[in-house]
């Protein structure tokens, strides 16, 4: 059976922002555990991977938009077609929206004018000023609001990230379509 693959950028940008999502999903579940000198550089480590997967989610996009993926295999069923492109524009709106929510919440933290957010303590990144610059009050209501959007959208994000794994698990040793063949780097038929 011929495997249609993705390019080696589109391989790149899927795995690199899955490894971001997992380690920021990681980090996010640890902190509760750990000690009071600990917190602070896991929280300034999930932002600099938040920040970055925002980054490579525009870059991601841009490629996509530009370059057609593969089409799936030939057996796939309606149902299955149509799921897989759903749930695949929904990641590309939580790998958005996740970074997004997160640093509008980081913004109106009451106490980001005195706490920088570093990229990886490389060099300070900028919050959003007009977020910032609200009364108290409402920035608090923005700090809550868009905290439990970002903690709603964790709980998405896991849930389609278990999704598409349970997909992949389906396709590749139940169906043998070779599902993982498709995205994994290697192999001499993988263009740019």
């Amino acid at each position: 059976m011929m495997v249609t693959r993705y390019t080696r950028t589109a391989m790149l940008f899927h795995w690199l922002i899955a490894v971001g999502i997992v380690a920021n999903v990681a980090l996010a579940c640890t902190w509760p555990y750990l000690g009071d000198t600990s917190v602070r550089p896991a929280i300034d480590t999930h932002k600099s991977i938040g920040v970055t997967i925002l980054g490579l989610a525009v870059m991601r996009l841009i490629w996509r938009s530009t370059h057609r993926p593969p089409p799936l295999p030939a057996n796939y069923t309606p149902v299955e077609r149509k799921a897989a492109h759903g749930v695949h524009w929904a990641f590309y709106v939580l790998i958005f929206a996740m970074p997004l929510t997160g640093w509008i919440m980081d913004s109106a933290y009451k106490d980001a004018a005195s706490h920088p957010m570093y990229w990886f303590g490389l060099f300070q990144w900028p919050r959003i000023a007009a977020v910032m610059h609200l009364d108290p009050a409402t920035r608090d209501r923005v700090h809550d609001g868009f905290g439990a959007a970002h903690s709603y959208l964790a709980w998405v994000i896991c849930a389609l990230f278990a999704l598409h794994v349970g997909a992949v698990v389906k396709h590749e040793w139940i169906d043998g379509d070779r599902e993982l063949k498709r995205m994994l780097p290697g192999g001499a038929d993988a263009t740019e």
